[in-house]
């Protein structure tokens, strides 16, 4: 393994984050050529928290922009104080300025309102600039994204072309409900998280949930990977795994049996639906197929 990678994932895992040889490549590939990296994968894998461990490990600000439909520049990248500039209006009224100052002071930077990806390109010390869901947006959004992602710029109409003071990280996620643009892509590193197998689930559950028991855990654990193999409208991802354990701590179960599962599975099932299947399975059936 390389040295610079295995520090990385000997960092990480310091911080409770528990990452493979291959996605801590490419973290590192992104950290020292300074290129924004692309992560998808399913709901819940770790996709998001990995932004968030960047920015522990770099102790600096992680700045994140949620998308979603119909999410405009002015909502991710600037708007102006309407409100502000027109009392600064007012009250210049009786000023001697001519109109062009009048101008040049309500669109100066005392009345801009600075969204993510402004605020991420004006930090004065490197952020970790996380774009979450990016699928979710329009793909009209995408190109709002590409002038940034090539030059880490943006242009402001009123005040000209303001240039990162310091390259952002940049972290972008993706659950793949439509497919990226090409242009968005090249700008990128990609990796695919995908579920994680039974050895690296077991070991984030001891990790973020150490109280909980081992046996306990074990058992947990290959059930849900038993609840993955099953036609779900959502399967439970690693997020859905650890609110289990901690909700049968909080109520303080003691064993993994058909009643505690039953009164449970709002934890890591997220639809009647899915909850009425797998009780149509049957749950002794599945814990004796898990040889829980």
């Amino acid at each position: 393994m390389i040295p610079k990678v295995n520090q990385l994932i000997e960092d990480f895992d310091q911080l409770g984050y528990v990452v493979e040889e291959e996605l801590a490549t490419v973290l590192l590939l992104t950290l020292n050529l300074s290129k924004p990296l692309l992560l998808e994968g399913p709901p819940g894998v770790g996709k998001t928290e990995a932004a968030h461990i960047i920015a522990a490990l770099k102790n600096t600000e992680l700045i994140r922009l949620q998308c979603y439909e119909g999410l405009d520049a002015n909502s991710a990248i600037y708007e102006w104080n309407y409100q502000k500039q027109l009392l600064s209006i007012k009250l210049s009224e009786n000023q001697d300025l001519s109109t062009k100052e009048k101008e040049d002071h309500i669109f100066s930077e005392d009345f801009l309102l600075k969204r993510p990806l402004l605020k991420a390109i004006s930090s004065d010390k490197q952020p970790v600039l996380l774009i979450d869901e990016v699928d979710r947006a329009d793909e009209e959004f995408e190109a709002f994204l590409l002038e940034l992602l090539s030059d880490f710029q943006i242009s402001i109409p009123e005040m000209g072309t303001i240039k990162a003071k310091h390259k952002p990280i940049v972290i972008l996620t993706s659950n793949r409900t439509r497919e990226l643009s090409d242009a968005l892509k090249r700008r990128c590193l990609y990796h695919w998280i995908d579920y994680p197998n039974f050895k690296k689930e077991l070991n984030i559950l001891k990790k973020r949930v150490p109280q909980f028991e081992q046996d306990l855990a074990d058992q947990l654990v290959r059930f849900v990977h038993y609840l993955r193999s099953m036609k779900l409208q959502k399967s439970p991802g690693i997020a859905e795994t650890l609110d289990w354990a901690n909700g049968l701590l909080a109520l303080q179960f003691k064993s993994f049996s058909v009643e505690d599962i039953e009164k449970t599975l709002g934890c890591i099932l997220k639809s009647e639906s899915d909850i009425n299947l797998v009780k149509k399975e049957g749950i002794q059936t599945i814990l004796e197929e898990i040889g829980a």
